[in-house]
């Protein structure tokens, strides 16, 4: 059954993938700052990386979690006598919440930051950025997933579907897709929509500190963390972090090394938009 939802997920993944980087072609939000070959390589192969190493981490992984979880008895869903649909609604919401709160940490937490920073230096904003996660971040981030999977005691198709939601709502916000803005307006009242997760990597400190959310749009409102506008707007406002504005960020070995200290940062500015 595992294996079965892990190759529904995998397909779901690829072909919303395929759709949203047809979409940036076609109707795309913004010019890049980047060429995209250099760019996408980066972050397809990063995203290999971080497969590879959720792979290896098997059982302690949130999957694998939850399912120790069920089988022993333990966490909070397991403890109840709720209906199994109630038990499966909480468990989204609340493990979206804690991922709301992981991301505020990832910002607020220096050493965090230092890997989150990978991230942020795509001087680009398309659905390849939604990918582009250092690999120690990643294991960090499931990691943690599995401690929430072992104190809330969700079922294992609940972990899926959040794993998934997450995963396909982070493609869909990251990606430079033009959507209308009545359409967006209505869109983002519940979930992330690119214009509005876009603010979030913009090199203003106080817009990158603002729109954590990754698919419940409500909680940057609930918490005070939303800004609805860049301050220079979409065109014009600049993508990345300050101190990384060259052709740096689209190189591999250089986003890796990140957090270990200032990589060489001896790169041209582009030219080529």
């Amino acid at each position: 059954m595992t294996a079965d939802l892990a190759q529904f997920g995998l397909l779901l993944s690829v072909l919303l993938f395929l759709l949203l980087a047809a979409l940036e072609a076609l109707f795309p939000r913004r010019e890049r700052s980047l060429p995209r070959l250099g760019r996408w390589r980066t972050n397809i192969m990063i995203i290999l990386l971080d497969s590879l190493a959720v792979r290896l981490m098997g059982p302690i992984a949130a999957i694998g979690a939850a399912t120790y979880a069920t089988t022993h008895h333990i966490g909070l869903f397991n403890w109840l006598d709720w209906p199994l649909w109630l038990e499966f609604i909480l468990a989204l919401i609340l493990l979206d919440l804690a991922i709301y709160g992981q991301h505020i940490a990832t910002h607020k937490i220096p050493l965090l930051w230092s890997l989150h920073k990978v991230h942020h230096a795509d001087r680009d904003f398309d659905v390849t950025t939604a990918i582009r996660f250092h690999p120690v971040e990643i294991i960090l981030s499931m990691l943690f997933k599995s401690v929430l999977a072992l104190l809330l005691g969700p079922s294992i198709l609940a972990v899926f579907i959040f794993a998934l939601i997450l995963n396909l709502c982070a493609m869909f916000n990251h990606s430079n897709v033009q959507l209308p803005g009545r359409l967006d307006g209505m869109l983002r009242l519940i979930l992330v929509t690119p214009d509005m997760h876009r603010v979030h990597h913009s090199t203003v400190v106080k817009e990158t500190n603002s729109n954590f959310g990754f698919s419940i749009a409500l909680w940057d409102r609930i918490f005070g963390t939303y800004v609805a506008q860049p301050g220079a707007g979409h065109d014009a406002m600049t993508i990345g972090l300050a101190e990384y504005q060259t052709t740096a960020p689209a190189k591999f070995w250089w986003s890796l090394k990140i957090p270990f200290g200032d990589p060489d940062q001896n790169s041209e500015k582009p030219s080529d938009k």
